[in-house]
């Protein structure tokens, strides 16, 4: 006989979104139900962001060590460095552990209760959960909360297995292959390539855009594709895949001219993008309003069945944690009787290749295209102190503002640890400060965010150290 329990609140995913909602709704005093499949942290925490960091601060440290072991202008010298990558992957590994574990208290803390297996959905109101364990249970619900994330969207001429690797895969090596291809110029593909590159894996990206990182303008991208150079990484653009064999490797086309050539690789990542996970929960059940293949929700995450929510990946664009975190607790908010909108005025995008690159509000072209009169400025590290400091003086800082009432629309830098100054960017932004209100704020000597600084003097004509 199946058990039945009741709760206000049921939450389908527990990543960034549903266990940020999970953790709000608590502490507002909502009776809350998580169920999670697979380790709570979702894609984010697991598979994705912590774990893809850690790989690429190990892989920076690997090759600040190689560099000092030929000699380095900072006057270190080292005897030639060995990576355990298994090692490597242990202590990942043990981060993810680590904050996973810690994920779970805070839900504990918050009086959620987590259930560990699989959804699927019967109506608005009512779920069957197959635990991993035990009998399946019927939960009940009054607000049914849909976090379920997104997928790497698999080529079908490549699927997933064995030398093909997907995002999870490149996070967990066994060894490290010789030859490494990537296909997209993305920030996955960009991101882990060039961790495995400094790890010293000959690494070949294909794009099938005529320029990496293509969904960011050239003038921020260009220190990426000179960095990309430098590191030894070999770009095909323009090409796309047709398959792969053992035997000759990666069936590559070169668009514009309709030829064919083959790379040899050991392994393939493919980082062709993630797509809305709405498959394998009964989601059909409900025939809710989509918009393409993700769920369409207005500015309260509301879907179009009553008390039925949605937030993070599988409503779309920008799949970001951050965004699933904010709409987590704007959601919880309101099915605590609380007013709330999820408008933000700016969403930062960091991408995590290095150089860094930060994206928050409009560009350049984007207020234009919108009919804005507006003025940007570039302060580049060159002519920043700390930059030169860290051997980091390639990149900018670049403000976009309207030239009447000299408003900011938006931010974006390209340089070493640039993802940094993020914050400051989304809140100037939020808080609708203008060029005189960061250019006259006193910022700190020598650091970094001085280049904000002299971008917002540098738009209103009054730069200093250019």
């Amino acid at each position: 006989m199946t058990k039945e329990v009741t709760t206000k609140l049921l939450i389908i995913g527990g990543g960034p979104g549903g266990y940020v909602a999970g953790i709000r709704a608590g502490q507002l005093g909502i009776p809350t139900m998580l169920v999670e499949g697979a380790s709570l942290g979702g894609t984010c925490l697991n598979i994705g962001c912590i774990p893809s960091k850690a790989l690429i601060h190990a892989a920076h440290e690997f090759d600040q060590a190689r560099a000092q072991a030929t000699g380095s202008p900072t006057g270190i010298r080292v005897q030639r460095p060995q990576i355990d990558i298994a090692q490597t992957v242990r202590w990942k590994d043990g981060i993810v552990q680590r904050l996973t574990g810690g994920v779970g208290g805070l839900l504990r803390r918050a009086g959620v209760q987590v259930l560990k297996g699989w959804a699927e959905i019967e109506d608005g109101k009512t779920v069957t959960v197959k635990p991993h364990q035990g009998e399946p249970m019927r939960v009940r619900c009054e607000h049914l909360l849909l976090a379920t994330g997104s997928e790497p969207v698999e080529l079908p001429s490549m699927p997933f297995g064995g030398a093909i690797w997907s995002s999870t895969d490149a996070l967990s090596p066994d060894l490290l292959p010789r030859r490494l291809v990537v296909v997209g110029a993305g920030y996955i593909g960009l991101e882990l390539g060039m961790a495995y590159r400094k790890l010293g894996v000959d690494v070949t990206v294909v794009e099938a855009a005529q320029r990496v990182l293509p969904s960011y303008d050239e003038e921020l991208t260009e220190p990426v594709l000179q960095a990309l150079q430098k590191q030894g990484v070999v770009l095909h653009l323009g090409c796309s895949v047709a398959g792969w064999d053992a035997q000759h490797g990666v069936h590559v086309r070169i668009d514009a001219r309709a030829e064919d050539f083959a790379l040899p690789a050991d392994r393939v990542l493919v980082a062709v993008g993630r797509r809305p996970r709405t498959a394998g929960f009964g989601l059909e059940s409900l025939q809710l309003d989509m918009a393409g293949r993700h769920i369409a929700i207005d500015a309260h995450g509301r879907t179009s069945m009553r008390n039925v929510w949605a937030i993070g990946d599988v409503t779309g664009e920008p799949m970001l944690a951050h965004r699933a975190m904010a709409q987590g607790e704007c959601v919880a908010e309101q099915i605590a009787g609380r007013n709330r909108r999820f408008e933000p005025m700016a969403i930062p995008a960091v991408c995590f290749t290095d150089p860094e690159v930060v994206v928050t509000g409009k560009t350049p072209g984007e207020a234009r295209a919108a009919g804005m009169d507006c003025i940007d400025a570039a302060f580049p590290f060159a002519a920043n102190g700390r930059a030169m400091t860290l051997e980091a003086a390639s990149g900018f800082v670049r403000v976009v503002a309207r030239r009447d009432n000299h408003l900011i629309l938006g931010w974006q830098a390209v340089g070493k640890g640039v993802a940094e100054l993020a914050a400051a960017f989304s809140q100037s932004i939020e808080m609708g400060a203008r060029l005189e209100d960061v250019g006259h704020t006193i910022h700190a000597h020598p650091t970094l965010g001085e280049a904000v600084q002299e971008a917002a003097l540098r738009a209103l004509g009054q730069a200093l150290h250019i």
